[in-house]
């Protein structure tokens, strides 16, 4: 498993760039590195805004539910625990967040994308809660996130249809804040974090501390009730196939067991 993971700063503005060819899965390994670097830009008082970036055709296509032997295994849970554990220390961050996203945010992708305060997506961006499609429940505190951010209903319908859904929508419903060109969601992000960098720095930290008092905590309950649905879906025959059908991308065969 390679990671890269660069940690970088322009002025006001940090940047977390990760890669893990060739989808960017998500899994704890990759997770810490991203807190750790976020706890390490928080640390820097000219630091006022930070980026999250990928490198590749998609920002983060979720955990890696049929390759990745720490999930599929035995102890897949455990695994699957850590990385709820890495999250929770990103929602806990203290400075904004932008996240630029091209290509897939699903599942587990779409939750790291929502730890971001705000999201620029170009038109190749498709996020999806696609774990039922799965057999499997949703994680990353995406019951929380998602109903927070687009709505009940909205959220209601990407978690029960599994739906991909395009920029235009996501646009629409505030699942993303901006739309850019090809190519051009990383430099989209740093704009808008400019625009946030710009303003005094005190009165941005209280701001957000205002804005997000309980969220973290909140996210974390959610998540821990995600996990505790995960653990009694992951044994069932339903989820083996959804994870068998979607590998080898066939409709799946339900058997309610």
């Amino acid at each position: 498993m390679t990671i890269d993971l660069q940690v970088s700063i322009d002025g006001e503005i940090g940047e977390v760039r990760f890669a893990k060819p060739p989808h960017n899965f998500a899994c704890p390994e990759l997770l810490r590195g991203i807190a750790d670097a976020l706890e390490a830009l928080d640390a820097e008082p000219q630091v006022r805004c930070t980026v999250l970036s990928s490198v590749g055709k998609a920002f983060c296509a979720g955990a890696d539910l049929a390759g990745d032997e720490s999930i599929t295994g035995e102890q897949g849970m455990n695994a699957i625990g850590g990385l709820y554990t890495q999250a929770e220390r990103i929602f806990r961050r203290r400075k904004p967040m932008i996240a630029a996203v091209q290509g897939a945010a699903i599942g587990a992708g779409l939750g790291l994308a929502l730890t971001a305060d705000f999201r620029v997506a170009g038109p190749g961006a498709r996020l999806s809660s696609n774990f039922v499609r799965l057999g499997f429940h949703p994680g990353f505190g995406l019951t929380h996130t998602l109903p927070r951010l687009i709505g009940a209903q909205r959220a209601s319908w990407m978690m029960l249809s599994a739906e991909r859904v395009k920029p235009a929508d996501a646009l629409t419903w505030g699942l993303v804040d901006r739309l850019v060109g090809e190519g051009e969601e990383r430099e989209g992000a740093r704009r808008m974090a400019r625009e946030i960098a710009f303003n005094a720095p005190l009165a941005l930290s209280a701001v957000r501390s205002t804005l997000t008092s309980g969220f973290a905590d909140a996210v974390v309950e959610a998540m821990r009730q995600e996990h505790a649905a995960q653990s009694a879906l992951k044994p069932t025959r339903d989820y083996a196939e959804g994870v068998a059908s979607v590998f080898e991308r066939r409709d799946p065969q339900w058997l309610g067991a």
